[in-house]
């Protein structure tokens, strides 16, 4: 089935799991997506568990669909034969730090000299324009930079903890899709190539801060910084009496038919619970409400009756 980049060549230079997931996605999309490892391969090549050397689980899941070539690029064979690579292709995906890229001789400029065309994305730690901009970066390292451990300590963990998912390789790897093909129809519509800088940091925080800026967005500040339905204690899969179940009363109407459910509609005349601004501005007794009444009942009751 064609997709809507079929015909868009993407020369891959990344590793580990924010790039390759990117570069993934657009190949999914249609893309001839051609990755470039070096002799010892990606490094996720080699996390288990594997049933084949080499071919470890992550690196799987995110390297569908991509042809493979193996390049020392500290080799000036090799840097030359990425070059050639790099003047059929429409887009050059990296994620190491620029500088890096520059001590291989494969900079936007070295790259556009062959390829005027070229769409250069970069997907590193932090922006080139700010205090950090040398700085390496893994995903822990950003979850701690953006906040999330201290999130977490908020919301009622012992101590601050990363996020158990790689969220911020995986979500920045969402940009760096969204760069790539906003900037090829970019190209469609001015002839003209550029390169694209798609910092993990500031991609990430963005994310963060869209709800846990709280009062800290207007000036003068309303309030605390932090969205307190996130930070709620309670905010977590709810225990009955026999296990536990997720489940969310979000609006008017579904609070109205959970106090229905409980056979305490009066609740909805309470000022604490009748509106969702009421609500808001106390989501720790909302959800504590909550969940005192989901102890009172099995799973398969309270599923049975959601």
């Amino acid at each position: 089935m064609a997709g809507p980049l079929d015909g868009v060549r993407i020369l891959d230079l990344t590793t580990v799991v924010m790039g390759p997931y990117a570069t993934q996605i657009l190949a999914d999309f249609g893309a001839d997506v051609i990755k470039v490892e070096p002799p010892e391969g990606d490094v996720m090549r080699h996390n288990a568990p594997m049933r084949s050397k080499g071919m470890g689980h992550i690196f799987m899941n995110a390297n569908r669909n991509k042809r493979s070539v193996v390049l020392d690029l500290k080799k000036d064979g090799a840097r030359d034969a990425c070059l050639a690579i790099a003047k059929n292709a429409d887009v050059l995906v990296y994620n190491i730090r620029p500088q890096a890229m520059a001590r291989l001789r494969l900079s936007y400029e070295e790259v556009r000299s062959v390829n005027p065309r070229i769409i250069y994305v970069g997907g590193f730690g932090y922006s080139q324009r700010g205090p950090y901009a040398a700085k390496a970066a893994y995903d822990d390292l950003i979850q701690g930079a953006a906040g999330l451990p201290w999130l977490a300590r908020e919301a009622g963990a012992e101590t601050p903890r990363y996020v158990p998912a790689i969220v911020a390789d995986r979500s920045v790897g969402l940009h760096i899709v969204n760069a790539v093909c906003a900037a090829l129809y970019r190209r469609e519509k001015s002839g003209v190539g550029q390169r694209v800088d798609v910092p993990m940091f500031e991609s990430l925080l963005q994310s963060v801060l869209g709800e846990h800026m709280g009062g800290w967005t207007f000036e003068p500040r309303a309030g605390k910084p932090g969205y307190g339905r996130m930070l709620a204690k309670e905010r977590r899969p709810y225990e009955t009496s026999d296990g536990y179940v997720c489940a969310l009363v979000y609006n008017d109407k579904q609070w109205r038919a959970f106090f229905d459910m409980i056979g305490r509609p009066e609740l909805l005349a309470d000022p604490k619970y009748a509106t969702q601004e009421a609500r808001s501005r106390d989501y720790e007794g909302a959800y504590a409400l909550i969940a005192a009444e989901m102890k009172t009942r099995s799973t398969a009751q309270w599923l049975k009756a959601f």
